[in-house]
């Protein structure tokens, strides 16, 4: 893939960026991500995706937290590639990826995607993009696990 010169010297398209975190993505991470931007002053409008670990009921068991396994190496692979496209797609100054990997407690966020660009409507359609090629491609796996100690794999919607 040939990088328009432009984008080198906007810093867009750098060495891959580990998207996959141990554990919970914390309110702090999210606070300071955001908090970084504020220095930024080319970018009008921010957009913002936290997937978050629900309490599903299912065959009458209750979900208290999912454990979450990758092939990692391709899975950082295909997050790199989701971040380039989008980068191609859409007009975007700032994109970040975080997805959960190991047991994630109902209420916990499990997905941060953040971008950001010059105007919201961009950012909106770009953190979209992002979150929908995630859910398609990426090869996260979620054990879903009941309170009574059983579990089952999770099939995306």
């Amino acid at each position: 893939m040939r990088v328009p010169s432009d984008r080198i010297s906007n810093n867009k398209y750098k060495q891959m960026k580990k998207a996959l975190v141990n554990g919970p993505i914390s309110p702090e991470k999210i606070a300071t991500s955001i908090a970084h931007h504020q220095v930024k002053t080319n970018i009008g409008g921010h957009a913002i995706f936290l997937g978050q670990v629900r309490a599903d009921e299912i065959d009458s068991k209750t979900v208290v937290a999912i454990e979450y396994t990758a092939y990692e190496e391709m899975a950082e692979k295909e997050f790199h590639a989701i971040r380039e496209a989008a980068f191609e797609k859409f007009d975007l100054t700032c994109l970040h990826i975080y997805h959960s990997l190991g047991t994630v407690k109902a209420g916990e966020i499990c997905l941060f995607v953040f971008t950001s660009s010059k105007h919201r409507v961009m950012a909106f359609d770009a953190c979209r993009f992002i979150t929908e090629e995630i859910k398609a491609k990426v090869p996260v796996f979620g054990k879903e696990l009941f309170k009574d100690n059983t579990h089952q794999w999770k099939v995306n919607q």
